[in-house]
């Protein structure tokens, strides 16, 4: 026991504790943050999984949409209510 005793009047010992809590707990690099940033950071990289599939299905879509002129003009009509100049448009909302 005298022993610890005589190592934690050390100077140097209480220095390079006080240290070590100070970059593992209190600085701004912390465990806390460095742990925080990686589930961030795992996080980010699901969400960049999700719409890198997103945009190949919408760049499939789009390549379906410009081969074939029939289904780009139902999709107009259906999505931006688009019509010809000599028909008659009807909304129905349902309550």
């Amino acid at each position: 026991m005298e022993k610890f005793l005589k190592y934690g009047r050390n100077f140097y010992v209480l220095a390079s504790l006080s240290f070590l809590f100070w970059m593992l707990f209190i600085d701004s690099n912390s465990l806390t943050n460095h742990y925080q940033l990686t589930k961030q950071l795992w996080d980010l990289e699901d969400q960049k999984v999700f719409y890198v599939e997103k945009k190949a299905h919408l760049l499939q879509q789009q390549k379906e949409l410009m081969g074939n002129p029939e289904l780009l003009e139902k999709f107009a009509r259906e999505k931006y209510l688009m019509k010809k100049p000599t028909e008659d448009l009807y909304v129905v909302v349902e309550k």
